[in-house]
C-alpha cells in the first residue's frame, strides 16, 4: 500500500533555536538550515524513508532566532503510534525526548501534539510576535547575550523610537519596508510595534502582525533607530511608509538582534475558516492575511 493513502495523523511541534549557526529556516541545499536539521531528526526518530515534510508558521532568515516557533507535519497514523515502542509514554511524549537525543543543542522541540481538524501552522496563525534587541552606547553590553542583541554606536532615545514605531500601526501598504516578492502584496495589519527600555539599558521592541513580508521587521526597527539617534524626525518612518516602493534609505538592521517569540491561533472550532481567510489573496483595505502568510523578516 503507497504510503500516500494510510490514514495520517497531522501533528503539531513547537520549538526554539539559536539562528546563529544557521542559514536561516528553509531548506538549502549544501548549507545547515533550522528546517534541514529538523526534518532530517524526525525522519531518523520515525524512521521515514525521506526527510519529514514541515510546514511553519514563520520563516525565518539567517541568524534570526525562535523562541515561539510552530510546525506542522502529516505522519501516518501507524508511523505515530510506534514512536514509543515498548515503553509506555505517550507517542508525543516520546518523540519529544527522542528528538531531544539527536537534535543539536541549538535546536529544541518543547512539545508535540496531535493538532485540532482544521489546523496549519502556516496558514491559520492570527498574529505573530516578534522581539528585536538593541543596546546603545549609553547602556550596559553583556557579551553573555552578544548573540541575541546588537550593539549600537551612539546613543538612542527610546521614547521617541516609541512614537515613531507607533504611527505606523494598522491596517498598511509596507512596501517601503519590504523586498517585493513576485506575485505577493505587501499590505499587513501591524497590531504592535513599541519599545521600551530595560533596567540594564537594553531597548526591546515588540512587533506583532497578523504576517511580515520579507526583511519587514528588520527594515521597520532600522527605520526608527535614526530618530533614536536624533537624526531623523519621528514623522519620517510614516512618510517613509507612504511610498509604494522599496526605501533605499532604510538600514535593514542585523538578524541577531530579532526572535520569533509567539505565534497565536484561534479557537479550534475557528481554524478552518481562518485558513480559508488567510488562503485568499487580499487587497488594499482588506483586513484577512495574505497568501504570503509566512513572511521573510
Amino acid at each position: 500500500m503507497e504510503e500516500t493513502s494510510l490514514p495520517h495523523v497531522r501533528l503539531r511541534l513547537d520549538l526554539a533555536y539559536d539562528g546563529t549557526d544557521f542559514s536561516g529556516w528553509a531548506h538549502q541545499p549544501g548549507l545547515r538550515t533550522v528546517e534541514g536539521t529538523l526534518s532530517a531528526a524526525l525522519a531518523t526518530v520515525l524512521r521515514l524513508p525521506e526527510p519529514a515534510r514541515l510546514t511553519v508558521a514563520g520563516r525565518t532568515d539567517a541568524g534570526v532566532h525562535a523562541r515561539g516557533q510552530v510546525v506542522h507535519l502529516d505522519l501516518p497514523t501507524v508511523a505515530w503510534a510506534a514512536v514509543p515502542g515498548r515503553s509506555d509514554r505517550s507517542p508525543a511524549a516520546a518523540l519529544v525526548s527522542r528528538l531531544a537525543g539527536v537534535l543539536p543543542t541549538d535546536v529544541v522541540v518543547r512539545s508535540v501534539v496531535e493538532a485540532p481538524t482544521g489546523f496549519d501552522a502556516r496558514f491559520a496563525a492570527l498574529e505573530r510576535r516578534y522581539l528585536y534587541r538593541l543596546v546603545g552606547v549609553d547602556g550596559r553590553r553583556d557579551p553573555l547575550r552578544r548573540r541575541d542583541t546588537v550593539w549600537w554606536r551612539r546613543p538612542l532615545d527610546v521614547a521617541a523610537m516609541d512614537e515613531a514605531a507607533r504611527g505606523l500601526v494598522g491596517l498598511r501598504d509596507f512596501a517601503a519596508f519590504c523586498k517585493r516578492r513576485q506575485g505577493a502584496t505587501t499590505t499587513r495589519t501591524l497590531l504592535e510595534f513599541s519599545w521600551h527600555r530595560l533596567d540594564d539599558g537594553v531597548l526591546v521592541a515588540t512587533v506583532r502582525a497578523d504576517a511580515f513580508c520579507h526583511s519587514m521587521v528588520r527594515s521597520l526597527v532600522g527605520a526608527v533607530v535614526p530618530v533614536g539617534e536624533g537624526r531623523r524626525d519621528v514623522a519620517w518612518p510614516h512618510v517613509l511608509q507612504r511610498r509604494a516602493e522599496r526605501a533605499p534609505e532604510i538600514h535593514v538592521m542585523p538578524p541577531h538582534g530579532l526572535s520569533l517569540e509567539e505565534v497565536i491561533y484561534p479557537a479550534d472550532d475557528e481554524l478552518a475558516g481562518r485558513v480559508r481567510v488567510s488562503r485568499a489573496r487580499r487587497d488594499d483595505g482588506e483586513s484577512a492575511a495574505t497568501v504570503d502568510t509566512a513572511g521573510d523578516t
